[in-house]
This record gives structure tokens, sequence and C-alpha cells, in this order.
């Protein structure tokens, strides 16, 4: 079989391995798609080097169909199509409270162990979600940044009638966007790239840019001046930061989807005189997967126009040097059968 390995010094090579086995307690899957994300590529960048063990197989947004069933695993079949939710949380302590999904010694599959940029790929049963017999298994590798999005609108008690405002247009800022559409909720988006605004928009949202507009501004006018009351700051750069206090209303809840590595400057003044509440959102838990796998399945929402681009998986190298040079682009797959 075919898998990818990440070498380093931004440089991915393909290797014929043998098919293996699954051990006890996995199941072997014969991987369909596998979208590449920004963590994929920050890894690609070399951001990730001291974490990921090279050469190494990444990748952990996929879909596929099980293709063999290990010792001691039931509930599963060979020829189910499923998807991997890829945290090992095997490590869970009772400090943890219950949270396995953020515990203390989660491992990320894809990332801290091989992932599903390989034609085949052996992971522990209880990552898996089943899928039905027709769901399109290109939009199924959609499913976990999906999930991320789902989270985060969960966490946010966003309701239907209430107004949502998304920093950053990128992905998950769409897919955010789509599931606070979903929940019944009015959705500005905020982005300055224009082809991303202009894809936004095609998607149906309400997209501005803050250097056009005065968000603020904007959103007043949107809410008879009640402004937001959910703001999702998925952009990760300080303007982001600055602005979603002054665009957040009374009682307003800020969800931080977007990873800061670094500490940054935050108005702390505003979440006292508005009561502003900070969110913290990472990852998924199984609700959130279940409820992403339900609006693919449903099919409802502009899914397929969040895919820019179907490769194959011998055109890894290919694939990651033309994201660096068209970073306007959204989801991009790779078929992992060719």
């Amino acid at each position: 079989m075919k898998a990818t390995q990440y070498e380093g010094n931004k440089t991915f090579s393909i290797q014929e391995k043998n098919i293996e086995e699954p051990a006890k307690g996995e199941v072997r899957i014969k991987v369909a798609y596998v979208g590449v994300c920004g963590t994929d590529v920050h890894i690609y960048h070399g951001m990730m080097d001291k974490r990921v063990k090279m050469p190494e197989t990444i990748g952990h947004e996929m879909s596929g169909v099980i293709d063999a069933v290990g010792e001691g695993v039931t509930g599963f079949s060979v020829g189910e199509k499923v998807v991997v939710r890829p945290l090992d949380d095997r490590k869970v302590k009772a400090s943890d409270k219950g949270f396995n999904h953020i515990c203390e010694e989660l491992k990320f599959i894809g990332i801290d162990s091989p992932g599903a940029m390989q034609q085949y790929w052996n992971v522990p049963a209880f990552t898996l979600h089943k899928l039905k017999e027709n769901t399109d298994l290109k939009l199924a590798a959609l499913i976990e940044p999906l999930s991320v999005a789902a989270h985060d609108v969960r966490l946010s008690g966003l309701t239907a009638g209430e107004t949502a405002v998304i920093l950053g247009g990128g992905p998950i800022g769409l897919l955010v966007a789509m599931v606070a559409k979903e929940v019944g909720a009015q959705v500005i988006l905020s982005e300055v790239n224009p082809k991303r605004i202009a894809k936004a928009k095609e998607l149906g949202f309400d997209a501005v840019s803050p250097i056009d507009v005065d968000l603020v501004e904007y959103v007043k006018g949107k809410t008879e001046n009640r402004r937001a009351d959910v703001v999702f700051e998925v952009a990760g750069v300080q303007p982001a930061l600055d602005i979603m206090c002054e665009v957040a209303g009374i009682r307003g809840r800020i969800v931080m989807v977007a990873i800061h590595g670094q500490k940054k400057d935050v108005d702390l003044f505003k979440f006292f005189w508005k009561e502003l509440k900070l969110i913290g959102a990472r990852v998924y838990e199984k609700e959130d997967y279940e409820k992403a796998i339900q609006l693919i399945t449903a099919n409802e929402l502009p899914f397929e126009q969040m895919i820019t681009d179907v490769q194959p998986l011998t055109n890894i190298q290919q694939v990651f040097e033309n994201i660096d040079n068209n970073p306007d682009g959204l989801k991009v797959l790779m078929d992992c059968q060719l």
C-alpha cells in the first residue's frame, strides 16, 4: 500500500508498505478521502517538529470503509462507512473531571501518532463513528472540522433569533457560520480577504470587511443597537481580539476558537462593563461528531462548495505547495486510493 510520510523541511515522501492486520481492539480502514487542515499546514511548515515524530504519516480529517476488524472488536463490520474521531483519551484520570476530549494526557491521532494520509489505516475501534450507507464519502471528510464548529456553537449557547458574529472567514469560520445559521441565528461574518468574502456571500452569508466598514456600527445597524449575542473569534490575530469586545453586546458570549500560542492583549474592562463571558472551545465531544454526521447526512447546507480541490494521495507534496501559493482556498481533499 502507499503511505505518505512527513520528513521535515517542507518535504513529504511516498512509501510502499505492507498492509498490516489490525491489532486487538483495532479496525483497519480503507481510507477514502483526507482533508488538509490548518494543523497539517503548520506541520508542513515545521512549526510542530518538536511534537511530530519524523518520519510520520499525518492527517485526521478523513472518511473511509472498514476493511478488517481486530480481535475483541464488536459492533463494527467490514464494509461499513466510518469516520474517525482522532482523540486517544486512554490515559484519562479522575482529575480530568470526565472531560476526556481535553484530558491532561490526550493524544491527537494524526499528530502524536500515525494519521490517515495512507491507503489503509489501523485505528482503535473506540474512535469510530458509523455513517449511513448512502453517505457521500467526500462530504464525510468534512465531518471532523464540522464537529469543531458544532462544538463551538454548542458551547456558546447560541439560540434561534440571536445574532452571531464570526471573526474570520476561513474553513472553520465558514463552518461555524453554517452551524450557527442552522440553529436559526442571524449570522454576520467579518473577513479581510476579498476572495473569502466573495465565497462567504456565495454561500449566502452576510459578509463584510472590517477594513471597508466600521464593524461595530454595521452590527449595531443589524441589531437595533444591541450588537452581537455571540462572537466567535476564529481569525487568531490581534485586531480580532481588539474588536471582539467592542462588537459583543451586553452579557454577550465570546467563544475563543482560534489558537493563540502567545499571550495577547485583551480589553478586560469591557468584560466588567458589559458582563461579558469568554468561553474556551477545544476540539469536540462525541455528541458534536454525531451532530456533524447528522448535518452531512441531511446535506441541506452548501458543504460541496467548501471543497476547493480533490487530488491523488501521491500528489501530497504538490498539494501542500499549492496551499502555500493559494492561501485563499478552502478545503483540499486527497483521494487516498489514487
